[in-house]
């Protein structure tokens, strides 16, 4: 059922106060599509509904909701009713949670917890955002090597229904150390009396507690792995990050690299349910940098006043000039904010695609001077088309290796390099533009 349709016959059912038809709307839809038409309710109505559910589907369902609609709907509910929520959710899902909530609603809740689920949780939650530690899950499947594979089948089945997966398995010592890794495939397929630790595979791609997410994500993609290990300090596995979750934490960072390139600060809520007041504050901070940034490109005007005083007529070709060196510095910064972004370039290729993109900015940057010399000509005479001609390179070429170079220096000095693409580079593109415009002028004019 599409989101509307659910949300209209949940709509209905609510304004009828009929809890029989809302909870058959509710068991029949998939509880992504009911996740996403209860964000459309008020934090009130979406407790009212949940309590209509079983309360492992009402787990399920809680799994599907964005971050901002948990923390709202479980402060809407009652410290029984969220700790018992909280023994059905998934590891990794129950600690994000507890992290959004309130110091003050985390202290209300951690006593109704059993004992196990307390420390899992304070453990997860312990671990900085954005890292694997806090990506990662403690429901997961290990063997002993020294086990047969009847035995270590017969534990999986009895685990399966406790484990978010149970398709790769790891294999420990008594210590904890990883030792190795199989499939359930492999296990299924082989001969029942053979040891583990004869099938297992020992060199096994792992993370770190406290490596980046967007890190673990390209491993996973790279290794095509549903799975994979995270390792403490010690070497000890503490857990695994699975693809879905990796998947969700790439969504997560390609949206705050969109958000960065557009000079936006991250959002804490989606689009359609983000405040006003946080939109102001999110984009007010680089709107108004940026102003100031853009005096540079009035400076520069007022200092060739007088060129433009005596060749009015240069002043045509400006808005042309400039834009398209900020258009071709937005081509080169997104291209290489998203190369670095997947590891395509690395700091060690700078020279190399410096060079290439000289290379390229020179030939964008001629071809748009033949196709506007003859408009040059046109409008101003002979010098004004030479004047617009050499400035249209320089200024495409000038753009294009700044917008190639802001990424790599702002990764160097560990900031984001998603935040020079878009209104920062058109920013100073704008004004070196300005600059090298009206320098040719006065230079081939002889002013």
């Amino acid at each position: 059922m599409q989101k509307d349709n659910l949300f209209a016959t949940l709509e209905t059912a609510v304004i009828a106060g009929d809890k029989q038809s809302a909870r058959a709307t509710l068991e029949l839809a998939h509880p992504a599509d009911i996740a996403e038409a209860i964000c459309e309710f008020t934090a009130q109505q979406a407790v009212h509904f949940l309590s209509l559910l079983s309360l492992p589907d009402h787990a399920v369902l809680f799994g599907y909701l964005t971050p901002h609609a948990q923390a709202e709907i479980a402060r809407e509910m009652s410290r029984n009713d969220l700790a018992a929520l909280f023994s059905q959710m998934e590891a990794d899902e129950r600690a994000d949670l507890f992290n959004r909530l309130s110091e003050e609603d985390q202290h209300t809740l951690l006593p109704g917890l059993a004992q196990a689920e307390r420390e899992d949780v304070r453990r997860l939650a312990s671990y900085p955002e954005e890292t694997a530690g806090a990506l990662m899950t403690s429901d997961y499947a290990t063997l002993r090597g020294h086990w047969p594979v009847r035995k270590a089948l017969k534990k999986l089945r009895l685990e399966a229904p406790d484990k978010e997966t149970i398709y790769q398995t790891y294999v420990i010592d008594a210590n904890r150390h990883l030792m190795g890794t199989l499939s359930l495939r492999e296990l299924i397929l082989a001969n029942p009396d053979r040891l583990v630790e004869d099938l297992m595979r020992t060199e096994v791609v792992h993370t770190r507690v406290d490596e980046d997410q967007e890190v673990v994500a390209k491993k996973i993609r790279h290794y095509d792995l549903l799975a994979l290990p995270v390792l403490d300090a010690e070497d000890r596995l503490v857990g695994i990050v699975t693809y879905d979750d990796a998947m969700d934490a790439a969504v997560e960072e390609a949206t705050e690299d969109a958000q960065k390139s557009a000079s936006v600060a991250k959002l804490d809520a989606p689009m359609n349910q983000v405040t006003g007041w946080e939109l102001y504050r999110k984009r007010v901070f680089w709107l108004v940098l940026l102003v100031f940034g853009s005096l540079l490109s009035g400076a520069g005007i007022a200092y060739f006043e007088d060129t433009i005083a005596k060749y009015v007529a240069l002043v045509f070709f400006m808005p042309l000039l400039v834009g398209s060196g900020g258009n071709a510095g937005s081509q080169s910064a997104a291209l290489m904010v998203r190369a670095l972004a997947t590891g395509e370039v690395a700091m060690k290729d700078w020279a190399k695609v410096l060079g290439r993109e000289f290379l390229v900015a020179g030939a964008l940057g001629l071809t748009m001077a033949v196709a506007v010399f003859a408009l040059g000509w046109f409008r101003g005479g002979v010098e004004i088309a030479w004047v617009v001609a050499f400035a249209m390179v320089s200024v495409v070429m000038a753009g294009s290796l700044i917008g190639l170079c802001l990424p790599f220096i702002l990764s160097r000095v560990k900031l984001d390099p998603a935040t020079a693409s878009g209104p920062l580079v058109t920013t100073i593109v704008d004004a070196t533009g300005v600059l090298i415009y009206f320098g040719f002028a006065t230079t081939i004019l002889g002013l």
